[in-house]
């Protein structure tokens, strides 16, 4: 039975573009199970499928010691959500390295709940966004440490970047703990780009698109520097890149 369709009163859907869902929302509605087996890690690259709807749910359980580590670029021409549920058993470890990048009027989230359940779980979450036009970019994420998860280390880190004043970007790290010894932080901000970086760029002969796009690069590019794959490592890079091109424009 597909789940029911969400409202606007729901905190994690307060910014999506509910139209665009509704052609997909069945398909969306059932989540994909990543397994990771006994001794071994799982590291993916999301990349855009050229789509201008792109939804993906998944959730992935880490039982004890296992790692996981997800690179995602989300662009989508119209709409794009990439969900995530992950759980932590005692020692696993789990990376999310993802960008949004949006023009137009586009609309892409990236929703995160991150369960730390056993001890010393270490979760790492680093979200940058790059906004152009009347974009709209959102990170909603929750980390949630349950009794019992001692000495768990988790951080967020989220950071966004406007480039026209009508993008909007929404930032909401959100922190649950109940355990009382743990390393947990998280942080945001939204800014525009250094005047005196763009001066500096321009005047060693770059047109302000291309100065642009170089700084947006230095903001962005660092995200897919552990993808241990060098093709996707680069198939990620050459697609931001150009994702950054046409918002720099």
């Amino acid at each position: 039975m597909t789940a029911p369709f969400p409202t606007r009163k729901q905190e994690e859907w307060r910014y999506a573009d509910l139209d665009a869902l509704k052609p997909v929302w069945e398909e969306f509605a059932k989540p994909l199970t990543l397994v990771v087996a006994a001794g071994e890690s799982l590291e993916e690259v999301w990349l855009p499928n050229g789509g201008d709807v792109q939804v993906k749910r998944v959730t992935i359980a880490l039982g004890e010691g296992l790692k996981a580590r997800i690179f995602v670029l989300n662009n989508a021409g119209v709409y794009g959500r990439m969900e995530l549920d992950v759980s932590l058993e005692a020692d696993a470890d789990f990376e999310l390295y993802a960008a949004n990048i949006g023009t137009g009027v586009s609309t892409n989230e990236i929703v995160t709940k991150v369960n730390h359940n056993g001890e010393r779980g270490r979760s790492r979450q680093a979200i940058r966004s790059v906004l152009g036009d009347k974009a709209v970019g959102s990170y909603l994420g929750k980390v949630a440490v349950a009794r019992g998860a001692q000495q768990t280390d988790g951080e967020q880190s989220v950071k966004a970047m406007l480039l026209d004043r009508g993008a909007t970007a929404n930032c909401k790290p959100e922190l649950e703990i109940y355990a009382d010894d743990v390393k947990c932080a998280h942080g945001a901000s939204v800014g525009e780009l250094d005047p005196m970086q763009m001066f500096y760029a321009m005047s060693r002969g770059l047109d302000p698109a291309n100065a642009r796009a170089l700084l947006l690069e230095g903001f962005v590019m660092g995200l897919w520097d552990e993808a241990s794959d060098p093709e996707q490592r680069d198939a990620i890079c050459e697609a931001a890149r150009d994702a950054l091109k046409r918002a720099a424009k």
